[in-house]
């Protein structure tokens, strides 16, 4: 990976990823916290093409006098901001765009099924192949994550996977990846109660089940809510810069907005997890 420049960090010859915090806690950690989509999935590539036309097509359908190229930034800066909470946050926030353009929202689960109406028909021959076994796991997944997961496992940490789409996807999909046995019942995703989830809320329930401190949670993520969640209690959070679209090598949108976020460490896939891990796990792996 080619050094990174940063006012804040660097990339050291014998550290293979970008070090945005200099005095970056490492050592006792007990449980490892994974965003789903982008950090470890590839399976939803794309769905920011899905979401923001779809949106700017129903703020463009009320008759306001901004042009599509102007909606569409508007809408992606909100849809960004967003990014890693449930999926219906979005759609509230269009609701609010709609109603601030004199117009009349429909219920936003009709908004939202509308959305994943769309979204599953761009992934359908995606799940297909992996179900039948055409398309391996490997093929929709963040480069490396399965040897990070095994590596973790083997030090005896607790693995627990929260994401901002709907559990029941998120269970279907990591079934399909291989990867629910890492995790076992520590899965969780957004319900149609949706304040009944969020990141934040499983990281205490968390803590507060295992009776650790917050330093003791390590954290990937490739988008800022759940870095900023896993920093906001004091843990260590590693930021996956992934590019989905050429599944190799640094998404500058992306380090930008976890370097804004609080990030810790930014990497742009876990090819080099192994060294990583040395880093975060054994202090003395300088």
């Amino acid at each position: 990976m080619p050094p990174l420049t940063n006012s804040a960090s660097e990339t050291a010859p014998e550290h293979p990823f970008e070090l945005a915090n200099l005095q970056v806690r490492r050592g006792d950690f007990q449980t490892v916290l994974f965003d789903f989509d982008g950090t470890i999935s590839l399976i939803r590539q794309g769905w920011r093409e899905i979401m923001i036309p779809m949106m700017v097509e129903i703020i463009a359908d009320i008759g306001t006098d901004e042009s599509t190229d102007e909606l569409s930034e508007k809408v992606a800066d909100f849809v960004d901001l967003l990014t890693g909470q449930q999926t219906i946050y979005q759609i509230l926030r269009l609701c609010e765009e709609v109603r601030q353009r004199g117009g009349r929202p429909r219920d936003p689960l009709v908004y939202k099924t509308l959305y994943h109406d769309r979204l599953l028909t761009h992934i359908d021959d995606r799940i297909s192949k992996l179900e039948s076994g055409e398309a391996q796991p490997h093929e929709w997944m963040v480069t490396g994550i399965v040897d990070l997961l095994q590596n973790l496992q083997g030090l005896g940490l607790q693995l627990v996977l929260a994401s901002g789409t709907d559990i029941q996807y998120v269970k279907r999909e990591a079934e399909l990846l291989g990867v629910t046995s890492f995790f076992g019942d520590s899965i969780f995703g957004a319900l149609d109660e949706y304040k009944d989830f969020s990141k934040a809320m499983v990281i205490q329930n968390i803590l507060k089940r295992r009776q650790i401190r917050g330093e003791s949670l390590l954290g990937f993520g490739d988008g800022y809510v759940e870095i900023e969640n896993v920093k906001s209690v004091g843990g260590t959070a590693v930021g996956v810069a992934s590019d989905e679209e050429r599944r190799e090598g640094v998404d500058a949108w992306k380090r930008d907005r976890l370097l804004q976020a609080g990030a810790d460490i930014i990497i742009p896939e876990y090819t080099e997890q192994a060294s990583l891990v040395s880093f975060l796990i054994d202090a003395s792996a300088a």
